[in-house]
């Protein structure tokens, strides 16, 4: 279960318990909760977002870089023999 799954559970929990409550301050609470929790998915979803592009970005940066780089040749084949 990823940290964005978990958090979409707990802010679910906090909405049943706040559907639950008699008390309207334990109510307003879970209701802080849930949003709270739910913040903190949307952030986790941005988060592996990023990390995504980031990591697809390095691969491309890594695979063009190994492209340009000349690649050495065995001694025997050497067209400039010093």
């Amino acid at each position: 279960m990823t940290d964005r799954e978990t958090f979409l559970s707990r802010a679910a929990e906090a909405r049943k318990d706040a559907d639950e409550a008699m008390l309207d301050n334990v109510r307003d609470r879970c209701l802080r909760s849930e949003a709270a929790w739910s913040e903190m998915a949307a952030r986790a979803e941005r988060t592996e977002k990023m990390r995504a592009a980031r990591d697809a970005e390095k691969a491309s940066i890594n695979a063009t870089s190994s492209l340009a780089e000349p690649q050495p040749q065995p001694a025997d084949q050497n067209p400039n023999p010093a």
